[in-house]
C-alpha cells in the first residue's frame, strides 16, 4: 500500500466532476479537463506513428468561439510541454506553406499549431507535410478548426469538442456572474440567472455570451436590472426569429449583420470583425457592459463594440464592427434587410 500510494503521488488528479477543476477565478480554464488529458498524452507521449517520414498530427474539431484554441493555449502552457519541445509555431490556413520558404531543415524537435477557418487541398497538405517530417523526431502538429472534412490529415483519432451541458453551463454562468457573493443570499437572483442559463443554452452555449452578460450582470446585484437586462436580451432573440427565423446567434457566426436595438436603445446593427471585415482602429472602441448600462457612452456614427476580452490565453478579444441606422428610421425606413418593422421596445 505504501508503494500503491507513492505511485499515486506522481499522477496527476482528475477530479469526478470535470467542471469544478478550474473554477477558482476568472483566471482558469473552464471543464474541458477531460480533452485536456487527452491532448497532453498525445503530445507528451514518446512513441512516434509508424513509418519512417510519418509524423503525428491530432486535430482539434469544434464548433465557433467553443474553447478549441483556449484548450490548445492551456495545453501549450504547461510546463512538461514547454520543456519537451524546443519551440512552438502557431500557423493558420492563410500563411501555413510560408514554412516552406525557410529552406532550411528543423532539426530540433517542435510542435505546429495550424489553424483552419477554410478546407485546404491535399496538394497543399501534401508540400506541408513533406517539409515538416525533417523536422526532429518527436515533433507534434495540432490543428484546429470547425471542419470535420479536415479530421482526414490527423494520423491520430480528432478531439471534437461539444457545448458544455446545461448544468455545466448554468455552473458556469453563476460562479462568474456571483463571484465571492454567496448565492444563498440573493435566491430571487439565482431563479433570474437559471433564466439567464437557458437563455445562453438556447445560443449554442456561448462562451461569448456568456461571459459578457455576466461581465454586465455582476456590476450590480439588483433584481430589476437583471431583469431589465433578460429582458433586452429575450426581445432581441424573438426579434431575429420573427423577422430573419434565425437565432442572432448564429447570424454572428455566419458573418450576418445582427439587430442590437433591444440593448442600445438606439437602431444599431453589429457584424464581427472577424468576417469579411478589417478593424477600423481610428473608430471609438466601447464594449458591450459599458454600452448596456450606459447607451450615451456611444458616439453617434459608426463604432467597434468590444464584446469580451478573455483573460486567459489566448486572451482573445471579440470585435465587433456597429453602424447606426438612425437616419434610416428618421425617414420612417426599416433596417436593411428586414422583412418587416420589428417589435417596439
Amino acid at each position: 500500500m505504501a508503494e500503491f500510494v507513492v505511485l499515486l503521488g506522481g499522477c496527476e488528479r482528475i477530479s469526478h466532476r470535470p467542471y469544478d477543476v478550474y473554477l477558482y477565478t476568472e483566471n482558469f480554464m473552464f471543464s474541458r479537463h477531460v480533452e485536456k488529458q487527452k491532448l497532453l498524452s498525445f503530445l507528451l507521449e514518446h512513441n512516434s506513428p509508424p513509418g519512417d517520414h510519418a509524423i503525428a498530427v491530432r486535430p482539434i474539431i469544434g464548433g465557433a468561439a467553443i474553447g478549441k484554441k483556449t484548450l490548445v493555449a492551456h495545453v501549450c502552457g504547461d510546463e512538461r510541454v514547454r520543456s519537451r519541445f524546443s519551440s512552438i509555431l502557431h500557423l493558420n490556413g492563410d500563411n501555413f506553406l510560408t514554412i516552406l520558404d525557410h529552406g532550411r531543415t528543423m532539426e530540433e524537435m517542435m510542435l505546429v499549431v495550424i489553424e483552419f477557418t477554410s478546407d485546404v487541398g491535399d496538394d497543399d497538405w501534401k508540400k506541408f507535410h513533406s517539409f515538416v517530417i525533417k523536422m526532429g523526431r518527436g515533433s507534434k502538429i495540432i490543428i484546429v478548426s470547425q471542419l470535420k472534412r479536415l479530421a482526414r490529415f490527423g494520423s491520430v483519432q480528432p478531439i471534437f469538442l461539444g457545448v458544455m451541458s446545461y448544468d455545466e453551463l448554468r455552473c458556469l454562468f453563476k460562479t462568474l456572474v456571483f463571484r465571492s457573493v454567496d448565492p444563498a443570499e440573493h435566491p430571487r437572483l439565482v431563479q433570474i440567472a437559471d433564466e439567464f442559463a437557458k437563455l445562453l443554452w438556447n445560443m449554442n452555449g456561448s462562451l461569448v455570451a456568456t461571459n459578457s452578460y455576466a461581465d454586465v450582470l455582476r456590476r450590480d446585484l439588483d433584481i430589476q436590472f437583471w431583469r431589465c437586462i433578460l429582458g433586452k436580451g429575450s426581445r432581441m432573440v424573438r426579434r431575429s426569429l420573427s423577422i430573419y427565423d434565425v437565432h442572432p446567434n448564429t447570424l454572428i457566426h455566419q458573418g450576418h449583420p445582427v439587430d442590437i436595438t433591444d440593448f442600445a436603445l438606439h437602431p444599431l446593427s453589429m457584424t464581427p470583425y472577424s468576417v469579411n471585415v478589417s478593424i477600423k482602429k481610428e473608430l471609438q472602441s466601447v464594449t458591450f457592459g459599458d454600452l448596456i448600462t450606459d447607451p450615451s457612452v456611444r458616439t453617434k456614427g459608426d463604432f467597434t463594440l468590444i464584446a469580451w476580452e478573455s483573460r486567459i490565453p489566448p486572451y482573445k478579444s471579440f470585435p465587433n464592427f456597429v453602424t447606426s441606422h438612425a437616419q434610416d428610421t428618421h425617414q420612417g425606413s426599416a433596417l436593411p434587410g428586414r422583412k418587416r418593422q420589428g417589435e417596439p421596445i
